[in-house]
């Protein structure tokens, strides 16, 4: 989620409008009768003054290396809006008290891995929306969302994920209760896409908070040996059951740059 660039001068656009709104008219004494106007000499426009605007006009340019690596699902264009519906979670002292175990450990493995900047559990997959779709698509969430309660969850079971293209590798702490409220949400959440045809989410989701992120699929050197002791490491935390031990009090729709909260009941 870009300004439509700047391009050279052309034989059309709002200099012609004028133009035209000049040109004489038989009788109307704009020129003298037999004197032909002098055509209108155009210059080209110098390198220079093109080469400030680079750029075409179906967005700007992706640099991955810009995204930390990430490669995006879909291509950018203008006027789509990557939509995505999920639960935030804010953490808490003691949980990034845990990561900053957790990650070191795995970057023994996997050196490039880095903490996720925020926290949340997945409701969808990303989606496009068109610009003047963003509030009737919020808002008919709202309505599907609102008589939900609010509860407890407990996320303490280390996995491993990729995304679908195999691009990108999460370290994930997978939900072991509430599923059925998740599934509940997903539910209602699928109906609004459906009604925007739009991609409902995964048929056997594993509802997850992710934890820590890398480019490429890393399973083979996370999985096995890693990942039993990335649990051992949560087991054996300190109040490991109450922190884990989480509550959900709101949904949350990003698209693009702004963010919608549903608060449940």
């Amino acid at each position: 989620m870009s300004a439509a660039p700047l391009v050279g001068y052309s034989s059309s656009g709002s200099e012609d409008e004028s133009e035209d709104g000049m040109r004489t008219r038989p009788g109307d004494g704009s020129h003298r009768s037999g004197q032909t106007p002098l055509p209108r000499q155009r210059f080209p426009v110098p390198d220079s003054v093109l080469n400030m605007f680079p750029g075409t006009e179906e967005g700007p340019e992706d640099d991955s290396a810009k995204h930390g690596g990430r490669v995006r699902t879909f291509p950018h264009e203008r006027g789509n809006w990557a939509t995505h519906v999920y639960i935030p979670y804010e953490a808490k002292e003691e949980f990034l008290d845990l990561l900053d175990v957790l990650l070191p450990h795995a970057q023994t493995y996997v050196p490039r891995l880095v903490r996720m900047e925020a926290f949340h559990l997945s409701l969808s997959q990303s989606v496009v929306l068109r610009h003047h779709w963003i509030l009737p698509f919020v808002q008919a969430l709202k309505a599907r969302v609102a008589s939900f309660q609010r509860f407890f969850f407990t996320a303490n079971q280390v996995k491993i994920y990729t995304n679908q293209e195999k691009t990108r590798t999460f370290i994930g702490l997978e939900v072991t209760s509430g599923h059925a409220q998740f599934l509940d949400l997903v539910s209602e959440v699928d109906r609004v896409m459906e009604e925007f045809n739009l991609t409902t989410f995964y048929q056997d989701p594993s509802f997850h908070l992710s934890l820590a992120w890398c480019v490429g699929d890393a399973r083979l050197q996370l999985e096995g040996q890693c990942l039993q002791e990335l649990q051992a490491i949560v087991d054996g935390f300190e109040d490991a059951e109450v922190l884990l031990r989480m509550h959900t009090e709101q949904v949350r729709c990003k698209s693009g740059n702004k963010f919608f909260s549903m608060p449940l009941k």
